[in-house]
């Protein structure tokens, strides 16, 4: 990794002024967002990242005489050209002949991994995580949300009432997602929530008639789900649902059981009580008090299941923030029953999307979304003079449609909320996925104006345009990026990146023409957006993005 190369240097020449071993220093040094107001420098050493305590136990006055100070004890060296102080920073401007050439043939080096072969994962030990996320109700189509019993109950009686086989056949998520409407409606009577109740305890009392209508449903919903998760181009390693351990969930409460920690209510349900003082002040409800079990028993049985079928290191749940006390509760139950693992176990929470609609109505479910935007793409395609040059316009329409709806819902912190814009997701100019598309598409374009082949042992010394220098500073920060989204687990850090390095290599397009330039210049300019889109693209397909070569 280039940025590897310069911090292990700069970190070298830290180590023998600071007497600090060099690989202290290494995460200490970092490199410096790219600004087009003004020219900067490639590093910076935050002094207070390496003094003892945080930059609060100093006076900002103080900081800025201490980087002055180390600064005078540091020389300009093969790799360093310049040595300068910041606010309680010290600057390093790399050699830029050597910053062209280090960047650049890293790139093409690296390929695929540029990035991840950075010395900051050197500490990050290889696991394996078990990522549990999507979970879509079986017959909602493709809601989101966890199946409860309430409605594993309805939905069988309400297929019982208003089902017909041949449209199950026929239309299965659209015919069940119609008789659980129905039977939704008819819930009020008390009548018909005995039944639901009725019919999920005939399902974990092994009922055969039960269980068999419930794998129909299920086998209907995965085979429609797999087909609309290959249109986002996700594949999941298993389908297993918390309705998958209803009978482990019975293990689980007997293991509550004789590890004490499983209590009746005057009503007959089964709670665990979660308070610390033990005076029943915190409570997580596990078993109805017809015994039947509810979400987070099946849940509990899960986590166990997977620990011993997988022995992961991490699992992650990924689900909206408003299941974030039931997840509180599980890693509460499991460390009480004695599971150390589950200080392993994360829950990462996404808000919700607000303002969706598509031109049919309030109700969308995601295949319906995915039609609405793979449409719109379809007419903005084609009143651009471009599109007559698309082998397949729908297919790349669905591509940088689905990029609009990625790059929209990831700009942010996961778990926030956000209002949904179809006009600004769709925007061709701006920080949207459609100008990602569009910017690959335009560098691929370039390439394959000049023979599509790989450049390389360019003259660097041709790349110290500002513009040209930008992008160098850019790329170098790609491995820092990646390290931080690996930490917090959010993507909108790679998302800002991609969506800089696309406005950075606008701006070089056109400041820097390949077509007319003498030889050697076009290489080497041609040599900087190779790189420029092979980063793009590694980015884009971290983000779950298809990018295309022509839109």
């Amino acid at each position: 990794m280039a940025a590897c190369v310069f911090r292990r240097s700069i970190a070298r020449q830290l180590s023998e002024v600071l007497d600090l071993p060099p690989e202290n220093l290494i995460k200490s040094i970092s490199a410096v967002p790219v600004s087009r107001k003004r020219r900067n420098a490639d590093f910076q050493l935050s002094i207070a990242s390496i003094e003892e305590g945080s930059s609060r136990d100093y006076m900002a006055q103080d900081l800025q005489l201490r980087a002055q100070k180390l600064a005078e004890k540091l020389k300009c060296d093969a790799v360093v050209s310049e040595i300068s102080t910041g606010p309680g920073t010290v600057n390093f401007t790399i050699n830029r002949e050597l910053l062209a050439k280090t960047v650049l043939q890293q790139v093409q080096k690296d390929g695929t991994q540029y990035g991840t072969k950075s010395e900051l994962f050197s500490t990050v030990p290889k696991q394996k995580a078990v990522v549990e996320f999507s979970s879509p109700n079986i017959a909602k189509k493709f809601h989101i949300g966890h199946l409860r019993s309430t409605i594993i109950g309805l939905l069988g009686v309400g297929f019982q009432q208003f089902g017909e086989k041949e449209k199950l056949k026929s239309s299965p998520l659209q015919h069940l997602f119609e008789v659980y409407v129905q039977i939704n409606k008819a819930a009020a009577d008390e009548n018909t929530k005995k039944l639901a109740k009725d019919f999920f305890r005939k399902l974990e009392e092994h009922d055969e008639q039960a269980l068999s209508l419930w794998k129909e449903f299920r086998d209907f919903s995965i085979k429609e789900y797999t087909r609309i998760y290959k249109r986002l181009g996700v594949h999941f390693d298993e389908y297993s649902g918390e309705s998958f351990y209803q009978e482990k969930s019975r293990e689980v409460l007997k293991m509550l059981e004789d590890k004490g920690l499983l209590q009746k209510t005057t009503k007959g349900t089964g709670v665990v009580d979660l308070s610390e003082k033990k005076d029943l002040s915190s409570l997580s409800t596990v078993s109805r008090s017809d015994g039947t079990s509810l979400y987070i028993t099946r849940d509990l049985a899960a986590a166990i299941d997977r620990m011993n079928k997988y022995n992961w290191d991490t699992m992650i749940y990924v689900t909206d923030r408003n299941q974030s006390s039931h997840f509180q509760h599980l890693f509460q139950i499991l460390k009480l029953m004695g599971y150390d693992w589950v200080e392993r176990c994360q829950h990462v929470s996404f808000g919700l999307v607000q303002g969706m609609k598509t031109r049919k109505g309030e109700v969308v479910f995601l295949e319906d979304v995915l039609d609405e935007v793979r449409s719109r793409m379809l007419e903005n395609m084609a009143s651009a003079k471009t599109t007559k040059e698309v082998e397949d316009p729908m297919e790349t329409a669905e591509k940088v449609g689905l990029a609009a709806l990625i790059i929209q819902d990831f700009r942010g912190l996961l778990s926030s909320d956000y209002q949904f814009s179809w006009d600004r997701a769709l925007q061709s100019r701006g920080d949207t996925g459609v100008f990602l598309q569009y910017t690959h598409a335009r560098l691929h374009s370039l390439e394959r104006m000049h023979g599509n082949e790989p450049v390389t042992d360019v003259n660097v010394a041709c790349l110290q345009e500002p513009d040209a220098i930008s992008l160098l500073q850019h790329l170098l920060r790609y491995d820092e990026v990646l390290y931080r989204s690996s930490q917090d687990l959010q993507p909108k850090h790679i998302v800002s990146y991609l969506l800089t390095l696309s406005h950075l290599a606008a701006v070089a397009h056109q400041t820097l023409p390949v077509k007319g330039s003498t030889p050697a210049l076009a290489q080497a300019r041609l040599c900087l957006f190779q790189a420029t889109r092979s980063v793009l693209a590694n980015g884009m397909k971290l983000l779950g993005i298809t990018p295309v070569t022509r839109m």
